[in-house]
């Protein structure tokens, strides 16, 4: 009989790593029978058995979760159910930390033979290191993308495995001969509509301010979405230099190899800027409730993965209340204008993608998950 796994990823983010964590086990192992709950990538390569969720599923904001627990509660036993049924040799949990965690010690607790893999690591370190050792309990294996993570985790009797990351393949696979023109600067909102009301009017004043002092500026802002795109237009609307500012969808990665400056908002893209060699500071805001929990639990110095990657603020971060348009404008100004500030920076990008490594980390996943079940594999040609 084929071996099965069973897939949970909870955002758009999960989809993309699921899918590509999905070919490449195709690849290593036609054989295997995949089913679970996963986005439209994820759907396409698992058929019928593979449900799209992720539509309903994808929240941001601690308020965000508790308006919708019932939803989740109701969701949450549904997936133990449909586990039950699907009789997997293993069940893959991608990411999404808040259900995926719960879900791995409930199907522990109910003693199922099922291998527990996780991957893509929850960022237990940063806001609960205390729960290691639980998790440590309830998974088989975990599967991560930072080199610091794999050393952490097998300390605390969690059997880990570093992979890579899966953004080296992702942009190595994207690159062009684009050269930086020399008075672009990129912005960089967020991919939620929260995140980009809360942070795109930061940016937008930071932006004037630097226009008063470099008025031959130009601004490239990265839409996610063509509804986020709407979304910074409507917002542009009213500025006295909307005229500077263009907004594009989906040309992240190839503004990141085009602007000379960046203006980030904290997640996956502080990492893939780093990645680029664009300078950049990162900005971020959420609602007061959300960041006044996240103070109590989180005990890392920085929010930007760079930062931590490199033990110390090589990245300027200016969060919440710190996030001022002057002062934004002038660490960016610095970055552009400033031959020893950006070649710094730049040095310290270097040295944090050899970090990630340089082979897929799908690949080396699969690799992994194929071990761990004992299932046959092809032997390439």
């Amino acid at each position: 009989m084929p071996n099965r796994l069973y897939f949970l990823a909870g955002e758009a983010s999960g989809d993309e790593h699921g899918a590509a964590l999905m070919r490449a086990l195709r690849d290593i192992a036609p054989e295997l029978e995949f089913c679970g709950r996963g986005g439209p990538q994820m759907a396409k390569i698992g058929g019928a058995a593979m449900r799209d969720w992720i539509a309903e599923a994808a929240v941001v904001g601690l308020w965000e979760v508790v308006r919708r627990y019932g939803y989740f509660r109701r969701e949450f036993e549904a997936t133990l159910n449909e586990i039950e049924a699907a009789q997997a040799d293993a069940i893959v949990l991608i990411d999404y930390p808040g259900f995926n965690l719960r879900l791995a010690k409930a199907l522990r607790e109910r003693a199922r033979a099922s291998k527990i893999i996780y991957y893509i690591s929850p960022q237990v370190w940063a806001w609960n290191r205390s729960r290691i050792p639980k998790m440590a309990r309830s998974l088989d294996l975990m599967l991560c993308i930072f080199p610091f993570e794999a050393e952490l985790y097998n300390a605390s009797g969690l059997r880990t495995k570093f992979v890579g990351h899966p953004l080296v393949r992702r942009l190595a696979e994207t690159q062009t001969a684009a050269a930086r023109e020399e008075t672009l600067v990129g912005l960089f909102p967020g991919s939620r509509l929260r995140e980009v009301r809360s942070i795109f009017p930061v940016m937008l004043d930071a932006a004037s301010e630097m226009l008063r002092h470099s008025s031959g500026l130009r601004f490239e802002i990265a839409a996610a979405s063509e509804a986020l795109a709407a979304e910074i237009q409507a917002m542009l609307g009213g500025n006295l230099h909307a005229a500077r500012f263009t907004v594009t969808t989906g040309e992240a990665i190839s503004l990141m190899r085009r602007a000379a400056v960046g203006i980030v908002a904290s997640g996956t893209a502080t990492l893939e800027a780093a990645c680029l060699r664009m300078p950049f500071v990162l900005v971020y805001k959420v609602a007061w409730l959300t960041y006044l929990a996240a103070r109590v639990v989180v005990n890392v110095e920085h929010l930007g993965m760079p930062n931590v990657l490199a033990g110390r603020e090589i990245v300027p971060e200016f969060i919440q209340h710190q996030a001022r348009p002057r002062a934004i404008a002038e660490a960016a100004l610095a970055l552009l204008n400033n031959v020893e500030v950006r070649a710094e920076q730049l040095r310290e990008f270097n040295a944090i993608a050899a970090k990630l490594g340089e082979s897929d980390a799908s690949v080396n996943a699969a690799r992994a998950i194929v071990e761990e079940i004992g299932a046959a594999t092809v032997v390439a040609t």
